[in-house]
């Protein structure tokens, strides 16, 4: 077999075979890329009164407490605190994907909103699914597309090479 039509072949067939997780990883990707510019996806960060946050722990657990969608009964339902002094606010993470926005200095709620980001990102590299998922098939997926990358580029410079070869002689 020729390497011209074997490259076709891996390039078909790979194409095939990984086409539905490379298309959850390409439709997530495009959700990603768009995060900050729709709140859908991510709430806006919003901007408090002052800069540098001055609320205590207890004033922060108590005010996400005081949102009810947020789900808070103690710190174990927080995944994670994002300060960010230059707007003046505190994000809290919730545990059910639930984001509340503090103001830093006044511990006032700022926003509470349901934050897709985290979930859009777990399915987009597979771990949404299992982590044997995310290693057995999107990896590979990655490893595949990585491939079809290659043999597209010789696909497509191929006739270049000919027609420059053709000319010379």
């Amino acid at each position: 077999m020729s390497a011209p039509k074997l490259n076709r072949t891996l390039h078909r067939y790979g194409a095939i075979l990984f086409a539905a997780p490379l298309l959850v990883v390409i439709c997530s990707g495009v959700l990603l890329q768009l995060k900050k510019e729709w709140a859908w996806v991510q709430p806006p960060t919003m901007r408090g009164s002052g800069s540098t946050p001055s609320v205590s722990w207890d004033a922060v657990l108590a005010a996400v407490r005081s949102v009810p969608e947020a789900e808070v009964e103690s710190w174990d339902d927080i995944d994670r605190l994002d300060v960010r002094p230059s707007r003046g606010v505190l994000k809290v993470r919730c545990h059910n994907h639930w984001e509340v926005q503090l103001d830093a200095a006044t511990e006032d709620v700022l926003s509470s909103t349901y934050r897709r980001s985290d979930l859009i990102e777990s399915i987009h590299d597979g771990s949404w699914f299992h982590e044997r998922v995310k290693l057995w098939l999107f990896l590979p997926t990655a490893a595949v597309l990585l491939g079809l990358w290659g043999t597209g580029i010789y696909l497509w410079l191929l006739p270049l090479l000919v027609r420059r070869r053709r000319k010379r002689a």
